[in-house]
């Protein structure tokens, strides 16, 4: 092959596959070292190759480790020995002696490095992969449906396909060959013959991610997101603050006319949203999570990390919410268990829905248990969604 034409081939082959030419004069090198020690080497024996990127010559070394005694003549030299070849040769160090194909490659060795330069490509571009995604964990990138295998998805998110299990789907999204739609990117494992790329659509980092694309006040750091809690394509709820007093935390992330938080509705589907002002006081925090619902009263227990609360009767059904979401979503928002009171009878969390029902609303799967949530984060609360 003609010095261009190869050098040609390597710049083809790096671009294409988004590797490094250095990596693929390593790959070519490491196939000719091969290629030598099928046809000419030993098995036993190190052999190297090195092309020079400037003549594209081409040099084979076998390489000896210089020992005081020589016990694998394969792999080792005496430093007598090695001093013949390099004056400066030390012990421990290696020394490189050049030898010289006899003859034209074989089949075999052609083969050989054939195998070997695609095998360090796939390598080589597994490791890109890898790395390139693993710095996107968090973060929400692009993806288009490229096959549906049973209740699991796969996304063509770039260079690789992401997997959507089940337990990262929204329960309201429909997917179809051709769809596109964000992923956020929760773990990559290197794990088998290609790095797997796991991607979520049901996250609640996703709510933080889509909000802080569009609203440029949390970008610029004066209104923070202080906790989410999320049930996938029903409803979320989000914790807002603001680190400047002229700035409404809450009508920041709605948007004039709504316009923004329905930007982010838009891409996550039938789900609503409540964004609720966050309060270093947790009483009046809880009661901002438990938005749209009027809350009476709070009392506090420390050691159980619990709050009862007191509302009217009209607003019993409006706290705890369709099957308990409101009061659940609002656990999980503030880290407390909250614990509904009715008029002076407590009735544990969600169970309060059954008796609710017999003189207001009815409320739906209302023995479902309240859990609490490990994302503790504060707010007062306007709801975002087309509700509000």
């Amino acid at each position: 092959m003609e010095s261009s034409q190869f050098m040609s081939a390597i710049n083809q082959i790096a671009e294409e596959k988004g590797i490094p030419k250095e990596v693929v004069l390593e790959t070519v090198e490491a196939a000719l070292a091969a290629a030598y020690r099928k046809d000419f080497g030993q098995k036993e024996q190190t052999i190297v190759a090195q092309i020079d990127p400037e003549t594209e010559k081409t040099r084979i070394f076998v390489v000896h480790k210089i020992v005081e005694t020589v016990e694998d003549p394969m792999k080792e030299i005496s430093l007598k020995d090695a001093k013949k070849i390099d004056k400066k040769a030390e012990l421990e160090g290696e020394i490189k002696e050049e030898v010289f194909p006899p003859a034209e490659y074989g089949r075999v060795a052609a083969q050989t490095a054939k195998q070997v330069i695609l095998q360090r490509l796939r390598e080589a571009e597994r490791d890109i992969i890898f790395t390139e995604y693993q710095s996107k964990i968090g973060q929400l990138v692009q993806g288009v449906v490229q096959r549906i295998e049973g209740d699991v998805v796969m996304i063509d998110i770039g260079k690789t396909s992401g997997i959507l299990f089940p337990s990262e789907q929204s329960r309201t999204d429909r997917y179809y060959v051709g769809q596109r739609f964000k992923v956020y990117v929760v773990e990559v494992q290197s794990g088998g013959r290609d790095p797997q790329v796991i991607v979520s659509r049901a996250h609640p980092e996703m709510i933080r991610r889509l909000f802080e694309m569009e609203v440029p006040e949390i970008t610029a750091g004066t209104v923070e997101i202080k906790g989410i809690a999320r049930e996938a394509g029903v409803r979320s709820k989000v914790a807002v603050v603001s680190h400047q007093e002229a700035i409404d935390p809450v009508g920041s992330l709605v948007g004039r006319r709504g316009v923004r938080v329905q930007a982010v509705m838009a891409e996550i589907g039938e789900e609503k949203i409540d964004i609720v002002l966050w309060d270093v006081n947790a009483q009046q925090f809880i009661i901002n999570a438990l938005a749209p619902a009027k809350v009476d009263e709070v009392e506090l227990h420390e050691s159980a990390k619990t709050a009862k609360i007191k509302v009217a009767g009209d607003q019993l059904s409006l706290t705890i919410g369709k099957a308990g979401q409101n009061v659940r979503l609002a656990s999980k928002l503030t880290g407390w268990q909250i614990e509904v009171d009715k008029e002076g009878m407590p009735l544990p969390g969600v169970a309060a829905a059954e008796e609710a029902a017999e003189s207001s609303e009815v409320v739906e799967s209302a023995e479902a248990p309240i859990e609490p949530t490990t994302e503790i984060t504060p707010p007062k609360t306007t709801e975002g969604s087309t509700e509000a």
